[in-house]
């Protein structure tokens, strides 16, 4: 089967179209090579599955209609799997523009893409941040997600409206993911087990936002791509007992589902930090500071639904997850002890 996956050099999509290939799958995999963060990672990751015979790479940026119209026609796929995106709440707060072009323009090129193909289904990436200001823990899909407090957040929510509009109008399956937290090898250096083992390696202070009372359900990557294959796998159906009056914004009386992807076990900004301490055998100078504009103070998923449909079962400690990817870390940066 022919998937196409989207941000094939990022993080989740990098992993995903390893397990795709290692399934006997094609995978066309595109990506623009932004310079977000560093460049060299992303090529270090293509570099990894780039010879392998059933993966064919296309540098394209989502917002190009011509070259994403071209693709479509020339490598058309029997699935999507649509996780390019540009991320980072706090960035988007500095480049809005960049998420519009991305996330929104990119989403609907995808979308024209899957209808006019024949796309038999469609996984795209949301988020947690889709929950803003909710305080009511764990999170679930039949939340009301009306508050985001980043444009990255209300370009996730317009990606889900999006995606139900075309599953109404066309009848596309359309699966989302709501990710939590995603950390592992080969991860973003964005992220904060990233600039924390950077930062702590070289004996420089680590910047703790909140002064360290945040909390997020981190999942570890290998559950994740596990819990995204078998997503691609399940094709949804219209929910029958959908209520117009009462509806579910989970699903719809359209072939269309939303699901809830984390550990389901949040934990504590500085419980995390003490487990990189213990990984990499040094303590971190602490530096605290106050809460961040566009930062939400925990996260947790509930994921029974997805359990229930795909079996999923994450499975990784935090402490496993963190010596991982310390042990990447150093091997690959060639950083000392």
């Amino acid at each position: 089967m022919r998937y196409l996956v989207t941000g094939a050099a990022g993080f989740i999509g990098y992993f995903t179209a390893k397990a795709l290939l290692e399934r006997g799958h094609d995978v066309v995999g595109i990506d623009n090579l932004n310079d977000y963060y560093d460049v060299g990672l992303k090529q270090a990751r293509l570099a990894d599955i780039g010879n392998h015979d059933h993966f064919h790479f296309r540098r394209i940026d989502l917002a190009d209609r011509a070259a994403m119209e071209t693709l479509f026609a020339d490598l058309p796929p029997q699935r999507v799997i649509h996780l390019a995106a540009q991320a980072g709440v706090r960035y988007s707060i500095e480049n809005p523009h960049a998420y519009v072009d991305s996330n929104l323009v990119g989403m609907l090129h995808i979308l024209e893409g899957c209808r006019h193909h024949g796309v038999e289904h469609l996984v795209f990436a949301s988020s947690s941040s889709v929950y803003g200001s909710n305080t009511k823990m764990p999170f679930t899909v039949s939340d009301p997600v009306d508050h985001p407090v980043s444009l990255y957040a209300a370009t996730k929510k317009a990606n889900e409206l999006m995606a139900h509009t075309y599953a109404h109008l066309y009848r596309i399956p359309v699966t989302g993911l709501r990710f939590f937290t995603v950390y592992g090898p080969w991860g973003r250096p964005d992220m904060a087990l990233f600039k924390f083992t950077k930062a702590i390696l070289a004996d420089q202070p680590i910047d703790i936002y909140n002064n360290g009372k945040h909390a997020r359900d981190f999942t570890y990557i290998d559950d994740i791509v596990e819990g995204v294959v078998r997503t691609a796998d399940r094709l949804p159906q219209p929910n029958p007992d959908w209520d117009a009056a009462a509806p579910d914004p989970a699903s719809s009386s359209a072939p269309y589902r939303l699901y809830n992807i984390g550990n389901s076990n949040p934990v504590e900004l500085m419980e995390m930090i003490a487990a990189l301490e213990r990984a990499l055998g040094r303590e971190a100078k602490k530096n605290f500071l106050p809460m961040q504009p566009g930062d939400v103070l925990a996260t947790y998923a509930d994921v029974e639904q997805l359990k229930q449909d795909v079996g999923f079962q994450p499975s990784t400690p935090i402490e496993t997850g963190i010596e991982r990817f310390v042990s990447w870390y150093r091997q690959h940066y060639g950083a000392s002890a």
